[in-house]
């Protein structure tokens, strides 16, 4: 028993861990790691989270133009007599969902019979906004168009109905004026304030996470495919291949990436999909490079050439005995791509030519707001920029601590 357990303690430590142990050592790679994952938990959950959970957080009050944050102001929220759509708990997760509410800012309201009055808020001083009627009844229950002469004639008698329902119940203006303040009148508080547009700007900002996320997923793995593809193909096969290949990889290094990825997204069109393939189209030079160099160098490994003694194809001996030898270098590139393609999908939509509005981008945010930072509303276009700025820094952070955890000298010099 006693051997057995110093053993299993002297038994050396495997590269794998090496490497865990010497990241998790990286205090500034670790915390830009949970940086990176509380991004994509706010990025997965999407609408379930946001304060504003319409599709694309795009509920929009001109009369809410460009609040600082922490403004908060009431709202009145009336029944919708159209029929609204019921989605389930994942729909709105991903797509978000109409409200059944029309809402209305008030500034001041006031009960008046069977009515009440509103003065809709216009952010003046003093506000003298329009006055705006609503019975009752509207304000509650939806109208059901089938039964509209019925509902006409209850409701002057302050009879009621609710939609879809046959039964009818008596209510009176007091219980009615009582409802519509505990469930109808609503306060909302804007964090970070609203935007040009009188959105919400931290639901957008949420949303945007999505965006930048998923261009760098996508981009990432198209590039990392068509990279470690031709890659293997220029360093294992050699002569003629690997001379097309690299005058290929010359070529696209060549040109500038911006421009490349613009003149794509002009043959591809405008839209956040093109952006996906005009940027994964782009970034699979560096990762075709280095493949290419590390397949050399391994392809006359004694390993290699006992599986071509054994009749393996070539492949078996490519994807299961040299790929992985060189996955550790690959992923270090993918993470410093990973960055590069929130970058590029930043600048491709503070031109225009990225994810088109109303979809909300940290790019588009600046871009729409990049008149004020010479005033005091700085904040619109600093907000978004800070967000990009701490996204892009993680990833570097993480594929720094990647490269340092995989250096084989420093594996080699690590205490056992």
């Amino acid at each position: 028993m006693f051997f057995s357990k110093q053993h299993k303690t002297d038994r050396p430590e495997s590269p794998g861990a090496k490497i865990r142990r010497r990241f998790l050592h990286n205090t500034p790679a670790v915390l830009s790691l949970l940086f990176i994952c509380f991004t994509a938990i706010i990025s997965l959950l999407g609408y379930l989270i946001t304060p504003d959970s319409t599709p694309l957080a795009n509920d929009q009050k001109p009369e809410l133009h460009i609040k600082e944050p922490g403004f908060a102001t009431q709202f009145l929220l009336v029944t919708r007599n159209d029929e609204t759509e019921h989605v389930t708990f994942f729909e709105k997760m991903l797509f978000g969902e109409n409200k059944p509410f029309a809402t209305y800012t008030m500034h001041h309201y006031e009960f008046k019979g069977p009515e009440i009055l509103i003065e809709e808020y216009t952010g003046n001083t003093p506000n003298r906004g329009a006055i705006t009627r609503f019975n009752l009844a509207d304000v509650v229950y939806a109208l059901n168009t089938k039964q509209a002469p019925l509902y006409d004639s209850l409701k002057k008698e302050f009879h009621f109905y609710e939609l879809g329902k046959k039964e009818l119940s008596t209510k009176s203006q007091n219980e009615l004026q009582s409802t519509i303040k505990e469930k109808f009148m609503v306060t909302k508080k804007y964090l970070l304030g609203t935007d040009l547009l009188g959105r919400d700007l931290l639901s957008r900002l949420m949303i945007g996470t999505r965006i930048s996320l998923s261009v760098g997923l996508i981009s990432v793995l198209i590039s990392i495919f068509i990279g470690i593809f031709l890659g293997a193909l220029a360093g294992y096969f050699r002569g003629t291949t690997d001379i097309v290949i690299t005058w290929l990889i010359n070529v696209i290094w060549s040109i500038p990436t911006l421009l490349l990825v613009i003149a794509i997204t002009f043959i591809l069109g405008k839209g956040i999909l093109q952006v996906f393939i005009a940027v994964g189209l782009t970034m699979w030079v560096d990762v075709a490079r280095i493949v290419r160099g590390q397949v050399l160098s391994i392809r006359e490994k004694e390993f290699v050439e006992a599986g071509r003694a054994l009749g393996y194809t070539n492949s078996r001996i490519i994807f299961k005995h040299i790929l992985p030898n060189v996955m550790g270098p690959v992923i270090v590139m993918a993470a410093s791509n990973f960055a590069s393609a929130i970058l590029m999908e930043a600048g491709l939509s503070f031109l225009g030519i990225g994810a088109q509005p109303p979809m909300p981008s940290w790019g588009e945010m600046i871009s729409a707001h990049h008149g004020y930072i010479l005033m005091d509303k700085a904040y619109l276009v600093f907000i978004p920029g800070f967000a990009i700025m701490l996204l892009v820094l993680s990833f570097m952070m993480v594929g720094n601590g990647l490269r340092d955890a995989m250096d084989s000298r420093a594996l080699d010099e690590a205490p056992i």
